[in-house]
């Protein structure tokens, strides 16, 4: 009923406030409406694997400076009698020679969503024609985009950050996360797997053993799932440290986290990231709400100490793994990685 007299309206003769006719270019404002994306649509269609290849990409630009990348922009909502608590993320970017750019905005740690049975996090992502700026699809993904390309940024660090002999894969945090690391990881190469988590880590564990094909283990702690793995993924919710140097495998360990992405989160320590080759994701960014923060307040690190973005890695202009040392990947999720999946999710979900 609706869609036929949206259909109509071309035939109609249109008028102002003033009764005079308009054009109806004008008057439609010119461009259709964005189609709408719903959750079920989104979540049913897209994979981890969608995204790596153009996420991989998105690095390789980023690091010639071909992606307008902007600050991310944070809203915090203060818990009152209408609000609250929660955060609002808004992050974007265009990869130059793309038809599409992408404004993100995620919101997350609205905790008192728990009591209504609501999950404390939603998002949609807005992917815009690069020609015309006009807004082709909303997108409402609640955080799985985001997770996905989260995810296959980490398969990219995995891929250019360890030697094919790591195969031990520990994850620290069981959330939605550590499953798409998971799957991503197993996109690099055969891995055998290391959970622990305060809980949740055995259901995730069993779970992804029966999607993946892959063995894992529960670790007693985190400190055994360290001395286990080869490499470890860390995305907690970034409130307090989860290792020590210590616990680390002294044969070298690949660190790839991902739990911080605001001021006030960190995930690992001050002198464990001192002590490694650390690089980044975007530093100007994890320079202010990534891991490099908590060095620098520290006074352990400057900024000359970081080695390289990932992107020059993945360009090869800077060498990945060289022996046994420690390797920190610092993802705090750039608007690069959003423009890249937002222009897969358009090109594969317009097509439905």
């Amino acid at each position: 009923m609706i869609s036929s007299l949206i259909r109509n309206v071309g035939a109609l003769p249109l008028k102002n406030s003033f009764g005079r006719h308009v054009s109806r270019t004008f008057a439609t404002g010119g461009f259709p409406a964005p189609r709408l994306f719903d959750y079920a649509t989104v979540t049913s269609n897209l994979t981890v694997s969608d995204a790596i290849e153009s996420v991989e990409a998105a690095f390789k630009a980023l690091s010639k400076g071909k992606v307008d990348v902007p600050m991310p922009m944070h809203i915090g909502i203060e818990e009152s009698d209408v609000a609250g608590p929660g955060d609002c993320h808004i992050k974007g970017g265009y990869v130059s020679g793309t038809p599409t750019f992408t404004v993100k905005l995620a919101c997350v740690s609205f905790y008192n969503n728990l009591k209504k049975n609501l999950p404390p996090g939603s998002g949609i992502f807005i992917v815009v024609n690069a020609v015309t700026g006009a807004p082709l699809g909303v997108f409402q993904e609640n955080r799985f985009m985001t997770d996905l390309r989260t995810g296959a940024a980490g398969a990219v660090a995995m891929k250019y950050c360890t030697n094919p002999d790591q195969d031990v894969v520990g994850f620290i945090g069981c959330g939605a996360i550590a499953k798409n690391m998971a799957r991503a990881a197993a996109t690099v190469r055969p891995i055998k797997g290391v959970a622990f988590a305060l809980e949740g880590a055995e259901q995730f564990a069993k779970e992804m053993s029966n999607e993946l094909g892959v063995p894992f283990e529960v670790a007693t702690s985190a400190q055994d799932l360290c001395g286990k793995s080869d490499i470890i993924f860390t995305q907690t919710p970034g409130g307090s440290t989860v290792l020590e140097k210590d616990w680390l495998n002294p044969k070298g360990v690949t660190i790839i986290a991902s739990g911080s992405d605001q001021p006030t989160k960190c995930e690992i320590p001050p002198d464990v990231l001192a002590a490694s080759k650390y690089i980044s994701d975007l530093t100007k960014q994890t320079r202010k709400v990534g891991e490099l923060r908590s060095a620098l307040e520290a006074g352990v690190m400057t900024e000359d100490d970081v080695y390289a973005e990932l992107g020059e890695v993945v360009n090869g202009d800077k060498v990945g793994r060289e022996g046994n040392e420690i390797i920190v990947v610092d993802l705090t999720g750039t608007g690069a990685q959003d423009a890249a999946i937002g222009q897969v999710a358009w090109d594969k979900l317009s097509q439905l």
